[in-house]
């Protein structure tokens, strides 16, 4: 899987290296120090099982206790290193702890500034508000208006719900199916699998899984008239909705990017019919999928953008950003505690400004394509790899089980296989890789990461991720009668200079 130096020629600038002596190398340590550390470790660990609700979820496929972070890489409490392509759920878009974020805190923290302010203006929020306006798609930055929200994403969903509820006088939602908006109960109504009156579901197009079958740009035409039908036929049960939210590429739903051609589809239907379209771009955004802004691969503007994660610079921040002329709200129509943190705006600003100032998305462009073609290997490789897919730095890799019988919610060539997707994961977390899970049946495994990953940590990666994959195939192979194990064709091709 050779890569020619042409294919990966670097857009902007390079993204930092480690500082000198931080790498993935785990420090040396005396028999005794291990045995004391990874006591802490296990320590840690106990003590949050017997007190954390059961409701938690990453600790248990994750039981490691980040004790240090810089970049990519994690350090625990019991010495070991890790790569994390988890970013936090893609909050973390420069990585752990990167200079520039660091900086700024700094900064809001000596300077004798409030820290936490509600909804009154501040410098500092200036300067966040300027410099989120300047990334914005351009037929949106011209009129924009910005709310400031409660810390989290689904505070934001919920948000753009009230307020295209306040601005059309109407009351249902239009959403899509496999969706992921938040865990309150108005964004996880939005949600796939829930059930709510008021918001109706439609289908999301993809390729391997199409709920018509066929994939391609005709099961995104399929779905597009499948939208139409249900908002024009007077007997679908579907009164004419508030809104209709989206997410450009449905990342808990197991990484499907949305077609450019549909997106478009759903901006001329929204329009046609007075319905605003509100794109949810809580993982998707700050570059992570190769534009600022998902919705600017397809040239899409939508009305309402949900914005939160990596706009705080790992910090909690979220936002919604409208149209002016959906601005019908009243003082203190919507309002909320945690709206005015300064240190988060602050990591915002320089988050968002590294990024477009050092073209941290174009590079994440290439180099997740890059990615992408590497990992494709695998599924010619493994039958037990059914798709690789994604759109810059947010790639899937589905697990499925070939010769299984195909279940009746899972259309497509083979069916999911989420033992084999959390065996995966599991054997990445023991070579010195974090990486996350998702999709309807949970069978993706899922990388998240940061912008600023270099070339040699893509290669480690890559090399991770395969071992990983091979070994979870070998073992799914040796447990079949009459079968034999492949031998590995070989590990991902390299980035040159890695």
């Amino acid at each position: 899987m050779a890569v020619t130096e042409s294919a990966v020629a670097p857009v902007g600038r390079e993204p930092e290296r480690a500082r000198p002596g931080y790498d993935e190398q785990e420090p040396a340590r005396t028999e005794r120090e291990h045995d004391r550390a990874r006591a802490a470790h296990e320590g840690i660990l106990r003590r949050q099982s017997a007190r954390e609700s059961a409701a938690r979820t990453y600790a248990r496929a994750l039981p490691i206790v980040p004790v240090r972070a810089r970049g990519l890489t994690i350090e625990g409490a019991d010495g070991r290193r890790y790569l994390d392509c988890l970013s936090g759920a893609g909050a973390l878009a420069l990585g752990h702890n990167h200079p520039v974020v660091l900086e700024a805190i700094r900064k809001v923290l000596d300077s004798g500034a409030p820290l936490q302010v509600l909804d009154l203006a501040t410098p500092v929020k200036d300067a966040f508000t300027t410099e989120l306006f300047r990334t914005l798609p351009p037929g949106l930055a011209d009129r924009a208006r910005v709310q400031f929200c409660g810390p989290a994403g689904t505070d934001a969903v919920e948000a753009a719900f009230k307020l295209v509820r306040a601005a059309t006088g109407r009351t249902g939602m239009l959403a899509f199916t496999g969706a992921y908006h938040g865990m309150t109960a108005g964004a996880l109504a939005a949600s796939g699998g829930a059930c709510d009156v008021r918001v109706a579901r439609l289908p999301y197009p993809q390729d391997y899984r199409c709920p018509f079958g066929v994939g391609g740009e005709h099961g995104a035409e399929l779905a597009a008239r499948w939208t139409e039908s249900v908002l024009d036929d007077t007997t679908s049960g579907v009164p004419l909705p508030a809104g209709m939210i989206l997410e450009p590429v449905q990342g808990e739903g197991g990484v499907i990017p949305a077609p450019d051609g549909w997106l478009r589809r759903m901006r001329e239907i929204t329009a046609a019919r007075s319905i605003p379209l509100i794109a949810d771009e809580g993982q998707t955004g700050v570059g992570r999928t190769g534009r600022f802004w998902a919705v600017e691969h397809s040239g899409v503007v939508p009305d309402v953008m949900v914005l939160s994660k990596a706009i705080g610079g790992s910090l909690p921040l979220a936002v919604v950003v409208y149209r002016d002329d959906l601005d019908v709200w009243q003082p203190g129509t919507h309002a909320g505690t945690f709206r005015g943190n300064q240190l988060a705006m602050a990591a915002g600003t320089a988050t968002l400004a590294h990024v477009r100032e050092n073209g941290l998305a174009e590079r994440a462009e290439t180099l997740g394509a890059h990615m992408l073609t590497q990992l494709r290997g695998l599924a010619g490789e493994f039958p037990c790899v059914g798709d690789v897919r994604g759109r810059g730095l947010m790639i899937g890799i589905e697990m499925v089980t070939p010769d299984a019988a195909q279940p009746s919610d899972a259309p497509g060539p083979h069916p999911p296989a989420p033992s084999l997707a959390t065996a995966v994961q599991r054997e990445c977390l023991r070579r010195g890789l974090i990486v996350e899970l998702g999709g309807r049946h949970a069978g993706v495994v899922r990388l998240l990461p940061p912008l600023t990953i270099t070339d040699e940590q893509t290669n480690a990666v890559l090399d991770r991720l395969a071992d990983a994959v091979a070994s979870v195939a070998a073992t799914a192979v040796a447990r079949r009668p009459g079968h034999s194990v492949p031998e590995r064709i070989g590990s991902p091709g390299r980035v040159p200079g890695g």
